[in-house]
């Protein structure tokens, strides 16, 4: 059996597998110039499968290999979290499920931040998981991780989920006070798409 080249070339479409807007718009800025032609999960729209593995590492695959499948094209996932040390690495892979239903993601900061209450245990981080599948099954993983400290209150105006209670390193800025190229140099995602980048998308970017 002859095995599928894990790069994409130029014109190829590549699925994001997901719904996210703001994940949507990350990727977008990411995958620019690599003459990758972008649909999202929600453009074609697929059914978001259940995230029933116990790693982000998993459940990357589970939405990866569903969106490949069902729309019979390449597919990216990913799956992320925030992991707070104070809280033994909680929320981490249930991370979209604190913000409930209605994505309310104020209160899930709020919950955070009550739950350390008083704990001198600031230290939290942010895991990227990347999942590029095949329609075949194949399947080629990244991860990212970028470490840093709980902040309160929150602050900052950009970024998405987490972003406004999360400042990296040892520094005062929170992910939502950059602008997504700050960010991006930096984050979990970048990370981990850097090491897809380097494995997988062309090579002669414009």
């Amino acid at each position: 059996m002859t095995t599928r080249p894990n790069r994409l070339n130029r014109g190829d479409t590549l699925v994001l597998a997901t719904h996210n807007k703001g994940k949507i718009a990350e990727f977008a800025a990411l995958l620019g110039g690599y003459g990758i032609h972008v649909r999202s999960a929600g453009d074609l729209s697929l059914p978001e499968p259940e995230e029933t593995a116990d790693s982000f590492a998993g459940n990357a695959a589970i939405k990866a290999v569903a969106a490949a499948k069902a729309a019979n094209l390449p597919a990216l996932a990913d799956d992320s979290g925030f992991c707070v040390s104070a809280l033994g690495g909680a929320p981490g892979i249930f991370s979209a499920r604190w913000a409930g239903p209605d994505k309310d993601y104020p209160d899930a900061m709020r919950r955070i931040h009550e739950q350390i209450g008083d704990s001198p245990d600031r230290g939290a981080w942010f895991i990227s998981v990347l999942c590029l599948a095949w329609p075949d099954g194949q399947t080629e993983t990244f991860e990212g991780r970028i470490d840093g400290h709980v902040v309160w209150p929150p602050h900052g105006t950009n970024g998405h989920g987490y972003d406004p209670i999360f400042a990296p390193g040892d520094g005062a800025r929170t992910f939502a006070d950059m602008t997504d190229t700050q960010k991006n140099a930096i984050s979990h995602r970048g990370l981990a798409f850097a090491l897809f980048r380097d494995a997988c998308l062309p090579q002669d970017a414009a």
